[in-house]
């Protein structure tokens, strides 16, 4: 496995050993023993979500506010998505810059986004399935967001040839001007 750090303090792209055959392909997606002297070790991860969308669908931009805020571990097991952060933390030398990149299920690369942030991610492939770690349980009352668009994130996000789906609830979330901030 190997470590690297983003643009954004304290998020990190993790690429996984794969071993590959004409069986098929192997990886550990997690292993807590690889993460001991790492800056990945001080999580402890207690709920894991899956969700499948069809190209188009833009789920995002999310994040927990107060004592339920999540860090996420997040990976796409088939096809491809862009992938946002975007860091909420006043006190963060890159508060309110964001990061984006290419995952896909074939390089398998996973992304991890400290508590703090903003997360959200676009399909490009005619479907994809994504799982996420979180290191708190989720509660609705503390759910809250930023709306895709925000002139003010600077966020370049690809052309698809076709239109974006939003659930409505993602068509309603605030501005990062307005939105909650850590």
């Amino acid at each position: 496995m190997n470590i690297k750090e983003t643009p954004l303090k304290d998020a990190y792209i993790i690429e996984p050993r794969v071993f590959e055959d004409e069986r098929g392909y192997f990886f550990e997606s997690y292993n807590e023993n690889n993460l001991k002297n790492t800056p990945l070790e001080e999580y402890n991860w207690v709920q894991e979500n899956e969700s499948q969308s069809v190209k188009g669908v833009l789920r995002g931009l999310h994040f927990q506010k107060g004592p339920y805020s999540q860090a996420k571990w997040v990976r796409v097991i088939e096809g491809e998505v862009f992938d946002v952060a975007v860091d909420l933390r006043r006190s963060s030398p890159t508060f309110g810059q964001s990061f984006g990149l290419v995952l896909s299920g074939l390089d398998k690369n996973q992304f991890l986004i400290p508590r703090g942030f903003a997360h959200g991610f676009l399909v490009l492939s005619e479907k994809a399935t994504f799982s996420y770690k979180c290191d708190n349980f989720y509660s609705p009352e503390h759910d809250s967001g930023i709306i895709y668009n925000d002139d003010s994130l600077n966020i370049n996000w690809p052309e698809i040839n076709s239109e974006i789906i939003l659930s409505n609830k993602d068509a309603q979330l605030s501005t990062f001007k307005d939105a909650f901030k850590f």
